[in-house]
């Protein structure tokens, strides 16, 4: 494959500012933000709560559009929501909950018409195998865990074999233990598909554990504070420490020489 061609980005934002109003004021969410994610990408966007990245996430989505700056998705504006992007929340009840598993999983399979029913029902399977829940595919979201629905949720959106999907710190709601059980299934799930994905989070664990590059955003308005590979050696050095360390000093050293 030609170097030109490998190194296109799949995603492509660039300078984008994000703004809405209140009664009283106009907030500016994130402010020239720009960064891009590759094939295969595991890229993680990561900062304090309220600097703006699940705005800018949403953005991506095609639901906000950016007071200033572009977004392109293999080249092509982002004007509106579609099936190249599938997002998954942290909230357990973005689930249908009158359909079951497979009925969630094939929902947008049938409503974008993508496929013939039965090869829509095949890989609707063949996902909810993936996120090992074959034996519950009849069952109903009020049956099923925290960390089963959000299974579902990534399945259903695999379905769809998206350009990118975008998962918006999908578990933050899960107690810690099904939190970590979680982050190991979708590595292997990455292991398996090669996928790409766009995750939000402002857990500096969770981001060197599951990126591959991580995109720093200071406090209130998101701004581009530093981008960072987090390959597995920097994972493993001292259980992540020091990356650790440098990702916190980057985040938080101006309120650092703020009380110096």
């Amino acid at each position: 494959m030609p170097e030109q061609a490998r190194t296109q980005p799949i995603l492509d934002v660039e300078g984008v500012t994000l703004q809405y109003k209140t009664v009283d004021r106009l907030v500016t969410a994130t402010y020239r933000v720009s960064f891009e994610v590759h094939e295969s990408d595991r890229y993680i966007i990561l900062g304090p709560s309220g600097c703006g990245k699940s705005t800018l996430l949403k953005a991506v989505g095609g639901f906000i559009s950016p007071t200033e700056g572009s977004i392109r998705l293999r080249e092509n504006a982002v004007t509106r929501p579609g099936p190249d992007r599938m997002m998954v929340f942290q909230e357990f009840d973005q689930l249908l909950p009158w359909k079951t598993v497979k009925e969630n999983v094939l929902f947008p399979l049938v409503a974008t018409r993508a496929l013939p029913r039965r090869e829509a029902e095949e890989r609707a399977l063949h996902y909810i195998d993936k996120v090992n829940l074959t034996k519950f595919a009849d069952s109903y979201p009020h049956t099923l865990s925290g960390g089963m629905k959000q299974r579902v949720a990534i399945a259903r959106g695999m379905a769809v074999e998206p350009d990118i999907l975008l998962m918006d710190e999908p578990f933050a709601a899960l107690d810690a233990l099904t939190r970590r059980k979680m982050q190991d299934e979708l590595l292997q799930l990455w292991q398996d598909v090669k996928f790409t994905v766009l995750f939000v989070t402002h857990s500096i664990p969770e981001a060197i554990l599951i990126g591959t590059r991580i995109l720093l955003l200071s406090p209130h308005p998101g701004q581009v504070k530093a981008e960072l590979n987090s390959d597995g050696t920097d994972r493993q050095r001292d259980n992540g420490k020091q990356l650790s360390e440098h990702i916190h000093h980057l985040l938080f050293e101006d309120e650092v020489e703020a009380h110096v």
